[in-house]
């Protein structure tokens, strides 16, 4: 009999916010900008109240902002796909959203907020017993 898949938690933080240079305009390069990243990941749920035994949020949060404030991307959809794959790559995180805000793009028009999101998943385990096929 197949076993059950352990239960799923979801883990939101919103409004991470940062300053970058990332865009194609060369003036985008050189002064910094807010970016703010909204993040929605799927991830096995605890099995006890332990911080080891599950993510710990401190972590996510640093992860989104060194990519906010270090190395420089021409497009947004880079960076949420960068943090996407970061996030994807610790342990316990199944599936993940990355949504990534930039109010100040220069625009020429008037607007409220300007976003792009990207999302992944990783592979399902194997379950104890199962056999490759």
């Amino acid at each position: 009999m197949a076993r059950a898949t352990r239960p799923e938690a979801v883990i939101e933080l919103t409004g991470l916010t940062a300053r970058g240079r990332h865009g194609v305009l060369p003036q985008e390069r050189v002064e910094a900008q807010t970016f703010v990243v909204d993040v929605r990941l799927r991830v096995a749920a605890p099995d006890r109240d332990d911080i080891a035994d599950t993510l710990d949020y401190r972590i996510v949060a640093r992860i989104v902002v060194d990519r906010i404030e270090n190395e420089s991307v021409q497009l947004i959809e880079t960076l949420a796909q960068d943090i996407l794959d970061d996030l994807l790559g610790l342990n316990r995180v199944r599936r993940a959203r990355v949504r990534v805000h930039k109010p100040e793009a220069p625009l020429g028009v008037a607007f409220t907020d300007l976003s792009v999101s990207v999302s992944g998943e990783n592979p399902p385990a194997p379950q104890a017993g199962s056999r490759p096929q």
